[in-house]
């Protein structure tokens, strides 16, 4: 029986996500890459027929859209119904998975092996990124799958490298184990996301200058350290003293993250930078500036994205005297790692006892240094 994957959305992870699915198709033991797009536009046109005519993939719509599809030159393969009953996972890239999952996949859960929505759809599922909480993931119970946001990602690496490095780690196996070491390292953490206003695709959003977030969440401040939270908890980790601060500057390019962490024990900028060059997750950089690091992974990555968690800026690492005091600032691949975490996930579902070899053919698309 073929093997079918359903991706809907075509936004800002969607698109990518698509087309590295679609070019790795045979690798990751896949038949046909579906996408569906709900509003037929004619600026959107070029994107449809490039996705179905170079990249191979099958449009689908909804049934009431099939003509106004076809009236601009873009002919689905399948309705929407349809396509959701070929897939055996559904990778839902909108910012309405909840409501997608109460209103519409409950029909779908017995011929589909696991669903999986993106970082803004808090409570789709159990919470998942990459080499963090794989062991937490339970085969035939967790239908559910909540790929974690970007800047998640980025503060629960950071943890990971800095706090909690794991004493031994197998590379070639690009950290999909759990590398998560002494948690009780970690007296606290403090974090300030320092996003972009808009991506570059989008032309609503951007500001005109710095906009700081509110502290929403009386315990961990914004989402991101809320979320980092529960992502550990998956594992039955309890993690003390998080907190995060978020704001957004008049930028296109990409997220920094600036991080200050509390340690039990010493550690030094030659031991953190140890841990980054043995997980193919983390990339350094000696350059400080945003748009050189964004300019890299435009020139260089898949879809113009890097699959790195983060990128760590060498120059502003900074350990105090008695090591146990950590600053310093981080790129976010904002698309990258929830490209990577998504892409493992659907791997898990479609067979996890595999999904780690099938996985590395994303080698490429992982740096060393940016």
């Amino acid at each position: 029986m073929a093997t079918s994957v359903l991706v809907i959305g075509t936004g800002t992870i969607g698109e990518p996500l698509i087309g590295l699915i679609c070019d790795h198709k045979k690798d990751f033991g896949i038949d046909e890459v579906i996408f569906h797009k709900r509003t037929p536009l004619k600026t959107d046109r070029s994107k449809v027929l490039d996705l179905i005519e170079r990249r191979g993939a099958k449009l689908a719509v909804d049934e009431d859209r099939v003509d106004d599809f076809a009236e601009l030159g873009m002919k689905a393969s399948y309705v929407a119904p349809e396509a959701l009953e070929r897939a055996a996972v559904v990778l839902d890239c909108t910012p309405v998975g909840n409501k997608n999952k109460e209103e519409l996949y409950g029909d779908y859960i017995d011929n589909t092996k696991g669903f999986i929505a993106q970082g803004s759809e808090f409570g789709f599922g159990k919470m998942y990124a990459r080499g963090i909480n794989d062991s937490a993931l339970v085969p035939g119970e967790d239908k559910f799958m909540h790929v974690v946001s970007c800047n998640t990602h980025n503060l629960s690496v950071i943890l990971q490298a800095i706090a909690f490095p794991a004493a031994e780690f197998d590379r070639t196996a690009a950290a999909s184990k759990p590398t998560v070491g002494n948690t009780k390292n970690l007296e606290s953490a403090r974090f300030v996301c320092i996003r972009r206003s808009n991506d570059i695709s989008q032309d609503k959003g951007f500001m005109p200058s710095p906009v700081v977030d509110k502290h929403k969440d009386p315990k961990f401040g914004t989402h991101h350290a809320r979320d980092v939270y529960h992502l550990y908890n998956t594992m039955g980790i309890e993690l003390p003293n998080l907190f995060s601060s978020a704001l957004k500057l008049n930028t296109q390019y990409m997220h920094s993250v600036h991080f200050a962490l509390e340690l039990a024990e010493p550690t030094s900028v030659d031991k953190i930078r140890e841990t980054i060059q043995r997980n193919d997750r983390l990339a350094e950089t000696w350059k400080t500036s945003v748009n050189s690091v964004f300019s890299f992974g435009r020139d260089h990555g898949h879809f113009g994205r890097i699959l790195n968690q983060t990128v760590f800026c060498l120059p502003s690492l900074h350990v105090s005297e008695d090591g146990r005091s950590v600053t310093g600032f981080c790129f976010t691949p904002q698309d990258g790692n929830p490209l990577l975490s998504s892409v493992s996930g659907m791997l898990w579902y479609l067979d996890p006892s595999n999904y780690e070899k099938r996985t590395q053919v994303l080698e490429p698309y992982f740096f060393d240094e940016v």
